[in-house]
């Protein structure tokens, strides 16, 4: 799932509502240990196109 989650995100990158969508979606899927490492990936990916959106959905409760 982790795996197809990077991919679903890769494609939508350049529209920055359905990336968070997708994003949110993914997050909701994963499990804690899938998460965390997805949240790796994403900041090294995406971290100066979509760090607002990323700092919103990985957000500590």
């Amino acid at each position: 799932m982790l795996h197809y989650a990077k991919t679903v995100l890769t494609k939508v990158s350049f529209d920055a509502l359905l990336f968070e969508k997708e994003l949110r979606k993914a997050i909701k899927l994963l499990i804690a240990d899938e998460v965390n490492e997805l949240k790796r990936w994403c900041y090294t990916s995406f971290g100066t196109e979509h760090e607002a959106i990323l700092n919103r959905c990985f957000v500590v409760a």
